[in-house]
């Protein structure tokens, strides 16, 4: 089967699509035709061996990178976090799942799905696609969705509640919008000046360019932050919160989420009522993944 290889640590030039051998599932594992998957930030923070948290702590967090992924580059050679496809073969142990379902999944620190093909077992973070949805649409939910309600959920947020979402137009970000709303928050989206129109259309009651205004600097306060690109400076993110306001941030969530399966079937049944959408910026081939990566 093709795959894409990260054949060390470096620029998107690293990753090279080569012919491997297709995996088969084990006895409790799920082989499915990968139909779409994602350039994910945490893919290219891998491929790059920058963990993205500020230069001082990358620089002691590297070394510590290379003993969990690989000295020279990655053990898993094959990155890819986010996957929709058609499940094409079972193990004998399998149950919950059989040849031909459309399906949607993450394969988290596992990667894997830069291929034509990827197992997984069937208790992973597995689930049948939305009905309504393409693969394409559904790829995503399964790793930036789930991030999103996973980190929201921690601020136990209630109808009411002023809720603003920092880089509100990214992967986390848009699904943040629309699972706040389902909460019954008032959302005030922050982002730049292309993309209000389109945040707003997610459901955002209020919006902030970023590009023209400090929203530090409006005086509101708020019951949740939630910044999604994790941008947000120290000094900051207590200025504009209530006194039990809660700030948090999905970057210094990143690697330490417990996703569950249960939450993506009930993102799954959000997506099948209409309340949750996916925002598609580009769509790919793979022979594009380099400058999907770029």
């Amino acid at each position: 089967m093709k795959a894409v290889i990260c054949t060390k640590y470096g620029p998107p030039e690293v990753l090279q699509i080569k012919e491997v051998e297709k995996p088969f599932p084990k006895n409790n594992e799920v082989l499915i035709k990968v139909h779409a998957t994602t350039a994910h930030i945490g893919d290219t923070k891998i491929r790059r061996l920058e963990p993205g948290l500020g230069p001082v702590t990358d620089f002691f967090f590297k070394p510590l990178m290379r003993m969990m992924l690989g000295f020279k580059g990655p053990r898993n050679k094959i990155l890819g976090m986010e996957l929709a496809g058609d499940i094409e073969a079972v193990g004998k142990d399998v149950t919950l799942f059989k040849i031909g379902d459309p399906v949607f999944a993450s394969t988290e620190f596992r990667m894997g799905t830069y291929a034509e093909y990827c197992c997984i077992p069937e208790d992973g973070i597995l689930a049948i696609k939305p009905t309504n949805m393409s693969y394409e649409e559904a790829a995503p939910i399964s790793n930036a969705g789930l991030t999103a309600l996973i980190s929201l959920r921690k601020a136990n947020i209630q109808k009411g509640h002023k809720v603003l979402i920092y880089g509100a137009s990214g992967s986390v970000g848009t699904y943040a919008i629309q699972i706040a709303r389902h909460f019954g928050a008032e959302v005030t989206a922050v982002c730049s000046t292309a993309n209000l129109e389109m945040v707003k259309s997610l459901g955002a009651d209020k919006l902030i360019d970023y590009t023209q205004e400090d929203f530090t600097q409006s005086g509101d306060a708020y019951d949740v932050i939630f910044d999604a690109v994790g941008k947000i400076a120290s000094s900051k993110r207590k200025k504009s919160l209530t006194k039990s306001g809660i700030y948090l941030t999905a970057l210094a969530l990143s690697g330490n989420i417990i996703l569950k399966v249960e939450d993506l079937i009930f993102l799954k049944k959000l997506c099948e009522a209409g309340k949750l959408h996916t925002v598609i910026d580009k769509r790919y081939p793979m022979e594009q993944i380099s400058e999907a990566h770029r």
